[in-house]
């Protein structure tokens, strides 16, 4: 049985992630609470197979009591509300707490996945976008802790596995969605979900053209653990879904799947908030055997019955 250590594990994916891998595993989950909280792993807690630690990767974590097999390093804010909260703490988790995970490898000899983000392309001007593609990003905006920091923690794998031969893998997760998302995270679904339950009106920003691909929580999960077990394939590769939707034709979506009598009000659009956003997962099929099932309505219906139950 292996040892996995999974930091920002109490998180939205995170915690999906713990539920799969503790039945075949020992499971090690590492977070700060920060955005993830406990009640998403609590159910796990009398399993002898799983050890909640709370622990900020910022600082160096020392598990000398365990031999770790493989590392998924999750843990960094992924919605702009809470990255742009303490901008500089954001830039830490992804440079600093990149490596404070990568010499935790060295040490243990452990495999280790980067959870890298597709805001890595910045507002894209290639469209869809491909893994080869070096992105349009904004250095000095509002975003660049998060969208710089992960261009950054994937600099420091890939010079991490040149240098001093760590066994590495990089994803780069598109917008993805489910249960355990947060309704306080900024995100467009769960904004939509939120604001369409409770009656109020339903804020889309712009013009509502601007698109997004939106993947299903345990599509995502099934990518990761593939691509974490794939042997002499290192990445980076896009996990998403392919299929577009506009802002506007979601807002829709969660108006009719929720019963909702909200009203669509649109205000101003966010600085540096990218127009097109949407992976080409030609390298995630060819080499992980990948693409996901869930279609957006069944997923958005799973999504809305979790955020009833809040």
């Amino acid at each position: 049985m292996k040892t996995v250590l999974i930091t920002g594990g109490a998180g939205f994916i995170g915690s999906h992630l713990c539920d799969r891998l503790v039945k075949d595993n020992k499971v090690i989950c590492v977070d700060n609470t920060f955005t993830g909280s406990e009640a998403n792993v609590k159910h796990l807690m009398g399993d002898d197979n799983f050890r909640f630690v709370k622990h900020d990767i910022i600082e160096p974590l020392f598990l000398d009591d365990e031999d770790i097999d493989e590392i998924y390093n999750l843990a960094c804010p992924a919605s702009p509300v809470h990255y742009q909260f303490n901008a500089i703490r954001t830039i830490k988790a992804n440079i600093l707490g990149m490596v404070n995970m990568l010499g935790l490898a060295i040490k243990h000899k452990a495999r280790i996945l980067q959870a890298s983000t597709s805001e890595v392309y910045g507002d894209p001007l290639e469209h869809p976008q491909r893994e080869d593609y070096w992105g349009n990003v904004n250095c000095t905006g509002i975003r660049s802790c998060y969208d710089e920091g992960k261009r950054c923690a994937e600099t420091l794998m890939f010079d991490y596995h040149r240098q001093n031969k760590v066994d590495i893998k990089v994803i780069r997760i598109f917008n993805t969605y489910g249960p355990r998302m947060a309704k306080d995270d900024g995100r467009v679904v769960s904004n939509f979900i939120t604001q369409g339950l409770s009656g109020k009106d339903i804020t889309v920003y712009g013009d509502g053209k601007q698109t997004r691909s939106f993947c299903y929580i345990s599509d995502m999960i099934s990518g990761i653990i593939k691509m974490m077990g794939k042997d002499d394939f290192i990445g980076p590769v896009n996990l998403g879904n392919p299929k577009e939707f506009t802002i506007l034709e979601l807002a829709k979506e969660v108006i009719e799947l929720s019963g909702s009598d909200s009203k669509v009000v649109f205000k101003k659009l966010p600085s540096d908030d990218p127009k097109k956003r949407c992976p080409d997962i030609s390298l995630a099929k060819k080499k992980l055997g990948w693409e996901p099932k869930v279609e957006l309505r069944e997923g958005l219906k799973k999504t809305i019955e979790y955020f009833r139950g809040k």
